[in-house]
C-alpha cells in the first residue's frame, strides 16, 4: 500500500507515498469515516468535511449502485458466488 522512495543520497532519506492499492483503500477509510460521522459526531456536527474538487461542493461519501446509481445499504444486495469462487464449494 506504500511504496519506499528515496529523495536524498546524503543523507540517506526516503519518504513512503501511497500506491495505486494505497489510494484505492483510501476510499475505504472514507466509508468508515461516513460511518463514524453518522453514530458519533454529535450535535457539533462531524470533525472534517469533504469538499468534491470537481464541483466545489460539500458532499458525503455514499456506496451506490454502478448500474442504476440507487444508494445501496446491506440490506439491498444479495451476495453470490463470483467468478473466482473455488467450484469446489458450491
Amino acid at each position: 500500500m506504500l511504496e519506499r522512495r528515496p529523495y536524498s543520497a546524503r543523507p540517506p532519506r526516503d519518504e513512503y507515498v501511497l500506491t495505486q492499492m494505497g489510494s484505492e483503500f483510501v476510499d475505504v477509510l472514507m466509508a468508515i469515516v461516513a460511518w463514524g460521522d453518522r453514530w458519533t459526531a454529535g450535535d457539533a456536527g462531524p470533525p472534517v468535511l469533504y469538499r468534491h474538487r470537481s464541483c466545489g461542493q460539500i458532499t458525503h461519501v455514499e456506496p451506490h449502485c454502478a448500474s442504476c446509481g440507487e444508494v445501496l445499504r446491506s440490506g439491498d444486495v444479495h451476495v453470490e458466488p463470483g467468478p473466482g469462487f473455488p467450484a469446489a464449494s458450491v
